[in-house]
């Protein structure tokens, strides 16, 4: 993932749908494992955006109302679809990421698709997170009604089966619209501000001479700026999607007209509630993240991959 200083060849290791399939696999640990030790900050971050009055006092504070109110037990609701959820999610996004840029070489060449490498990141990022949200979105809208509704079912699959049986597959993508407007944002930020930091890293540095552990902790840094700043960019739409998966809609009333009218309802402020909470859930995530799927790749000898930086 990290760029390197120079355009590189394709890698001598395994290729082609072997070396996808391992890094949609080292994405799909990363995200489970990240996402999953998440949930506490996760429980209390929507609680915030779903019920600001009651839980106005701050995310120490919320940790503290959730507890006393439900017992620490509620601070992992809604773990098995978080871990389900973002591990086929992490899957489909890192692996298609990887898979989309190779594309973009293979359209655009070599040198072309380095010098313009930016467009390459955020529309590969956008397409690959495009695909992943496809998978991501009944899962987390089960998460979503978990969290909101504690007394809805005991698990993934009492959630899950409830939904679908009195909602109907439909209720799963009513969020889709919130899901794309939070995750292709936040993607996009994520990767590009990824790449672009770590490329600066990489130019003053002798990348040969690093051990295993300073190219870990470069992914750590890399991954928390980015993580800041993808958490900044994707905070109004995740606000929407905990308030639109949070119950039903009225009988007749669409999605768009849902999500106009929580938009007018939340205002600047109100869509920015729990921005605390995750800009530490994120920032944490995401480098967790890249540390994690970097360590895997190179477990599973997928070193190589796609690496168009200068």
């Amino acid at each position: 993932m990290a760029a390197a200083p120079v355009p590189a060849q394709a890698p001598a290791g395994p290729k082609g749908l072997d070396l996808y399939s391992r890094f949609a696999f080292a994405g799909a640990c990363c995200c489970a494992i990240t996402h999953g030790a998440a949930t506490p900050l996760d429980v209390v971050k929507t609680r915030i955006q779903l019920d600001p009055a009651t839980y106005n006092r701050g995310m120490i504070g919320g940790f503290r109302q959730v507890i006393q109110n439900e017992g620490a037990g509620a601070l992992l609701t809604g773990f098995g679809p978080t871990a389900a959820g973002y591990f086929i999610q992490g899957a489909l996004k890192f692996g298609g990421y990887e898979f989309f840029k190779q594309q973009s070489v293979n359209f655009l060449g070599l040198e072309s698709a380095t010098q313009n490498r930016t467009a390459v990141y955020l529309a590969s990022s956008a397409a690959a997170e495009f695909v992943a949200d496809i998978g991501l979105c009944p899962l987390e809208a089960t998460r979503i009604r978990l969290v909101s509704q504690p007394t809805f079912a005991s698990g993934l699959l009492g959630g899950f089966s409830r939904i679908l049986k009195e909602e109907g597959i439909g209720a799963f993508y009513s969020g889709f619209g919130p899901i794309l407007f939070k995750q292709v944002p936040y993607t996009m930020a994520k990767f590009v501000v990824f790449e672009k930091v770590s490329e600066a890293i990489y130019k003053s540095v002798d990348q040969e001479k690093l051990s295993n552990g300073a190219k870990t902790g470069i992914n750590l840094g890399s991954g928390l700026i980015a993580g800041l700043a993808a958490a900044a960019v994707s905070q109004p739409a995740d606000t929407m999607l905990s308030k639109i998966n949070k119950t039903q809609g009225l009988p007749g009333e669409g999605t768009v007209s849902r999500l106009i009218k929580i938009a007018k309802e939340l205002g600047i402020r109100g869509s920015y509630s729990g921005i605390g909470a995750r800009l530490v859930m994120v920032g944490g995530i995401t480098a967790g993240q890249f540390a994690i799927y970097g360590d895997i790749k190179r477990m599973l000898g997928a070193t190589g991959g796609v690496e168009i930086g200068k």
